[in-house]
């Protein structure tokens, strides 16, 4: 773990983190490529090839029927459906509050709005295998089901005929009823460009691998995507009144996702910072992917000494992290001053793991320095908006003559033309 007391120090690591989300070899994509233009032009039969290769599965039909699903789910702990439950029913509230409505106003002769409606079909793509993300499930698809989409298919490989029990858990509490055993970039194609068994969806959700993400990225336009999501990070803004036990096992808990993820905090309090780091090496030892863990913070971890609480906000703020702790003597005056995250975590007592699974707002957040421009996963990711446009011969008259004066500047006469031909019949 890196400690950063100066600018040259600091603008070396913002290189170091930007250079980790550089996007996949050439080697990658051209193998994507490939598997997304074969399952594009043989459908099923290609499918069925990369998903006997990859996942050593072999299936006439790669749809799970109900009696699978509910099997699998059956075997679950009802300690742990019971948590679903929770988790669910908090998700939904909070996502229902991002419904939006069609709107429309009336002025001299005209009514303009706005129409809402739902995407009519979506893909969700969720990791499966030795694997357990019931948590994806839950965050992905329910903001879909609120939005109002009538077609839900799912997407979970299934490697040697492996169904994970705990996702199959959490998509029969959803009532999906659309699950097909495939992954990677072949899961990517099949519902973007659709097969005799796969109908095509308008978007696609969810997160995967670098194959995963590299499909995503080739069909987007094809269909719509949520985001590309990068390394998994967490910045932590604190001062001395902050425990640094609790500091070192946030920072620990994205640092166990893989080795590229990010762990950085920042703080005026050198004291802090000391004993952080023996925290740090304390739990570390505990962890079972301590090895992981240790590699993400020697690469991408690093604790930053700010002479005060602005600049470490402007620093924050120029990293835009996916996952930002403020544990400060007064986090609420801290807030204000953010620009720039994924999802804000207030106080000592709202720890990221909260927002992973069961306090609500999504867990699918914009990462790499995305913040800046992209949103968390939610509700209007789910819907599309058409512009109403109604004008009476009222209406038409009071804005004739500002249309065709456009319409000539720009050259478009065949424009002008729609508007000269409806005057003759004043």
């Amino acid at each position: 773990m890196r400690i950063i007391k100066n600018k040259k120090s600091l603008s070396e690591f913002l290189q170091i983190l930007r250079k980790r989300s550089t996007g996949a070899s050439s080697e990658i994509e051209q193998s994507v490529r490939e598997i997304i233009e074969d399952i594009r032009i043989n459908g099923d039969a290609a499918v069925q090839k990369y998903t006997q290769r990859f996942d050593s599965l072999q299936r006439k039909n790669f749809r799970l029927t109900l009696y699978e699903i509910a099997k699998a789910a059956s075997m679950v702990d009802k300690k742990t459906i019971r948590a679903l439950k929770i988790s669910a029913k908090r998700i939904r509230k909070f996502h229902k509050n991002q419904i939006e409505r069609s709107w429309s106003f009336s002025e001299k002769g005209t009514v303009l709005g706005q129409i809402i409606r739902p995407l009519e079909r979506v893909g969700v793509y969720v990791p499966g295998g030795k694997a357990s993300y019931p948590s994806t499930v839950l965050m992905n698809v329910i903001p879909a089901q609120v939005a109002g989409v009538k077609e839900i298919a799912v997407c979970v490989p299934t490697p040697n005929g492996q169904i994970n029990e705990n996702v199959m858990a959490a998509l029969n509490l959803l009532g999906i009823k659309e699950v097909y055993c495939i992954g990677g970039a072949q899961a990517i194609a099949a519902l973007a460009y659709g097969t005799n068994t796969i109908k095509k969806v308008d978007k696609i959700v969810g997160p995967g691998n670098i194959f995963v993400a590299t499909a995503k990225r080739m069909v987007f336009g094809i269909v719509d995507i949520d985001m590309i999501a990068g390394p998994s990070e967490i910045l932590i803004i604190a001062d001395d009144s902050a425990n640094p036990s609790f500091v070192a096992a946030d920072l620990l808990s994205q640092a166990e996702h893989d080795e590229f993820a990010s762990s950085i905090l920042i703080t005026v309090s050198e004291k802090l910072a000391e004993d952080v780091v023996k925290e740090l090496n304390k739990q570390l030892d505990l962890l079972k992917r301590k090895d992981i863990a240790n590699k993400s913070l020697e690469n991408y971890g690093s604790i930053i000494i700010t002479k005060d609480i602005k600049e470490a906000v402007e620093i924050s703020n120029q990293i835009a992290p996916e996952h930002l702790e403020i544990m400060t003597e007064r986090p609420t005056k801290v807030l204000s001053l953010i620009e720039n995250a994924g999802a804000i975590f207030l106080g000592k007592w709202t720890p990221e793991a909260l927002g992973d699974y069961a306090a609500g707002p999504n867990h699918t957040l914009p990462t790499g320095g995305t913040a800046r421009f992209s949103s968390p996963l939610g509700v209007y990711d789910f819907i599309k908006r058409s512009s109403l446009l109604y004008f009476t011969e009222k209406g038409f008259k009071s804005l004739s003559n500002t249309v065709t004066t456009i319409a000539e500047a720009e050259g478009l006469e065949a424009h002008a033309k729609t508007i000269s031909i409806r005057k003759t019949y004043f």
